[in-house]
């Protein structure tokens, strides 16, 4: 009986896993997933050469390799992309010393998020995500600006004394985070891509299961945070659950 019953279970678990992953495949297959790309190579760079004026980016920063665009979801949120063509965090490209160092300048244009409010923003309320490959929608890699969510701030906070510059695991929203601190500094030093792929095991060989995120600590210090996905633990990878693009930690 009891070998039936971890049968029955086991059974269900795979049943569980291909209904899964058809329903993301199914959102793939529904929705453009070349949009942003198609943005950013048809128009932005386009306007930009013909005009001087990057709509409908907010602009277009060539020396830096990188464009930046309010994104239709939540009044703040803004996207940083690459004006290369590079799909996401399976793509070996993130991983080249030549490459721009992208997370680093996401968080320089943070203040974007208080041009658009009007107000300004303590960087305690901000925070940078980008999802693994299985847990997005668009095939251009792209970093969320956006705003950290309120409950998410308070166990960050309650974790900041123990953390440190080695990975511990953490969870967050009911998955397995993992995270270490670094300095500003640090992250302008070296792509935090590249220090995903040489400080977390195996993490090189399969960058595309990997979502991270960027948040301020109470003392200042930056914390990195990687996400694996996990197919049996229903984690598709996709960090950008710690944001909240409707931004309620700014009326706290």
């Amino acid at each position: 009986m009891q070998g039936k019953r971890r049968t029955l279970k086991l059974l269900t678990a795979l049943l569980v896993l291909l209904i899964v992953g058809l329903m993301a495949g199914a959102i793939h297959l529904q929705k453009n997933s070349n949009a942003l790309w198609q943005i950013i190579n048809e128009k932005c760079l386009p306007n930009m050469a013909a005009n001087g004026k990057p709509a409908p980016c907010q602009q277009v920063n060539r020396a830096q390799g990188f464009v930046t665009l309010k994104d239709l979801n939540g009044p703040l949120q803004y996207l940083l992309m690459p004006i290369e063509k590079i799909t996401g965090m399976e793509s070996p490209i993130i991983l080249e010393p030549t490459t721009p160092n992208l997370f680093a300048d996401a968080w320089q244009q943070r203040a974007l998020l208080a041009q658009k409010s009007g107000a300004p923003i303590a960087d305690s309320a901000l925070s940078l995500a980008i999802n693994a490959q299985y847990g997005r929608t668009q095939n251009q890699l792209h970093i969320h600006i956006s705003c950290l969510r309120p409950d998410v701030r308070q166990q960050l906070d309650a974790l900041s004394p123990k953390l440190n510059a080695q990975w511990q695991s953490a969870t967050l929203r009911k998955h397995r985070y993992q995270v270490r601190t670094l300095s500003v500094a640090e992250l302008a030093q070296q792509s935090a891509f590249i220090r995903l792929a040489d400080e977390i095991p195996h993490a090189r060989s399969e960058m595309g299961k990997y979502g991270l995120a960027l948040a301020q600590l109470p003392d200042g210090r930056l914390a990195l945070l990687a996400l694996e996905r996990n197919w049996l633990k229903l984690n598709s990878g996709s960090a950008e659950e710690l944001q909240d693009h409707k931004c309620a930690i700014l009326a706290q």
